[in-house]
């Protein structure tokens, strides 16, 4: 019996609609691209320029004649080296402080085993249904009896822990297998020696992700520096960006500085994303 082939023919409107699909895919794509990262661009581009140099239409990308001299005004004619050294401390103390007050509570809520320990995680979680701005004016009216305004310790105290990061870490270390704990127990360890030399070097992507979005998060806090500073010397970079006064159009000066705010930003979590995603996806595994 001969042996039957059976032949299947291409579709061609089929590979016509797969090829239009990836092409429309990528111009989506190219589109949120743009969308995302040209004000950036456009942003230090005009950093670049002469004043008013930027009002042209269409205003091309590159500068025709690209200069630091928006920079040099900049630093010459405001703070801003003062204002940026506010910025990397006070970030700098805020992430440090966190990163150990939310680790520590974050223990206690994972692994602790004291009444009411439920309870007062959940009460401790519907804070955040309040909204930050609320609690502005009462922080304020502590800190002037306490006569800490346009100190570092206003900018820095209230911030020295977060309900958030203490959920972020009380996750991470839930998923952390308690055969760890046996184990060093078993070795002579304490509670204290378990937390620092076992379960925290096992929570790094967490304490990572924490650092990183605390330390990104108050590098670009406005409001509340705002608030509690009036002196010039006191303010971070923000806060001093934004109540700079440049005389003769400083359209250009303000980008300058608007872009040495970004970029720190953006290099650290250029460098920090995988420890980001990789912690909120495994602090996410269970509760």
């Amino acid at each position: 019996m001969p042996a039957v082939h059976l032949s299947t023919k291409h579709d061609p409107f089929s590979a016509a609609r797969d090829a239009v699909r990836v092409l429309l895919i990528y111009v989506l794509i190219l589109l949120i691209c743009a969308l995302t990262v040209g004000p950036f661009l456009i942003m230090i581009s005009v950093s670049l320029r002469p004043n008013f140099s930027f009002m042209t239409f269409p205003i091309s990308l590159i500068p025709p004649q690209p200069g630091l001299d928006n920079y040099i005004r900049l630093f010459h004619q405001t703070s801003i080296g003062r204002w940026i050294l506010n910025s990397v401390f006070i970030s700098t103390s805020v992430t440090f402080l966190q990163a150990l007050t939310c680790s520590l509570a974050g223990f206690a809520f994972a692994r602790g085993s004291f009444p009411g320990r439920e309870v007062i995680f959940w009460a401790f979680m519907s804070t955040l249904m309040v909204p930050s701005t609320v609690t502005i004016v009462p922080i304020f009216l502590i800190l002037s009896r306490l006569g800490w305004v346009d100190t570092y310790a206003a900018l820095i105290i209230p911030a020295a822990t977060s309900v958030f990061g203490t959920f972020l870490m009380r996750q991470y270390f839930v998923t952390i297998p308690r055969d760890y704990d046996d184990a060093a127990l078993i070795d002579g360890a304490n509670l204290w020696q378990t937390y620092y030399r076992v379960i925290l070097p096992l929570g790094k992507p967490a304490l990572a992700t924490l650092a990183t979005l605390t330390f990104l998060g108050h590098w670009n806090d406005f409001l509340y520096p705002l608030i509690v500073t009036t002196k010039s010397s006191m303010r971070p970079l923000t806060v001093g960006l934004a109540t700079m006064v440049v005389q003769e159009g400083g359209a250009g000066v303000q980008m300058a500085g608007a872009t040495i705010t970004f970029l720190p930003t953006f290099l650290i979590f250029l460098f920090m994303q995988r420890y980001v995603v990789q912690g909120i996806a495994l602090s996410g595994i269970k509760g």
